[in-house]
């Protein structure tokens, strides 16, 4: 198996559990949040979405952007459906753009997001943008936790 192969893996297994996570929170608890200061659980959703199309704006343009300007805000919160509905056709361009991408891509292109602090190769990118999805993923089972949902089993 290529690494992007492995790549792509990763990030439908991370999303397929995002998504478990995701419609089992109910709808009336869509937007409780810890403390004031927190995202709510579908803004939570809302921000995994967003950076990742993000995300995929600063690989094409090899770094991070001067301007982003969010096709997400305009949309206004309703329903996780409605979300992963809105976000399907970014997702599923960013999911092409990954697979074009050579074995060499992964260490020669570099994404320049010395802005915010950091610069990574292609491969570490990737592998960063699923984990930044995971993390918020585990942010939503402690929000659950929290608020007393039961928990539905993501490592099936």
């Amino acid at each position: 198996m290529r690494s992007i192969d492995l790549i792509l893996l990763n990030f439908n297994e991370t999303r397929r559990r995002s998504i478990k996570v995701w419609t089992s929170i109910p709808q009336e608890k869509l937007h409780w949040k810890p403390d004031d200061e927190a995202m709510t659980c579908l803004e939570m959703i809302r921000h995994v979405l967003e950076s990742e199309h993000y995300y995929h704006l600063a690989i094409q343009n090899r770094g991070s952007l001067e301007v982003f300007e969010s096709p997400f805000e305009k949309q206004p919160f309703s329903t996780v459906l409605a979300e992963l509905n809105f976000a399907e056709p970014y997702r599923n361009h960013f999911l092409e753009t990954v697979k074009s991408f050579s074995e060499e891509d992964l260490t020669n292109i570099n994404i320049d997001r010395s802005d915010v602090g950091y610069v990574r190769s292609l491969g570490d990118m990737l592998l960063r943008i699923a984990y930044h999805e995971s993390v918020h993923i585990g942010q939503l089972l402690d929000y659950l936790r929290t608020a007393q949902v039961p928990r539905i089993r993501v490592w099936d």
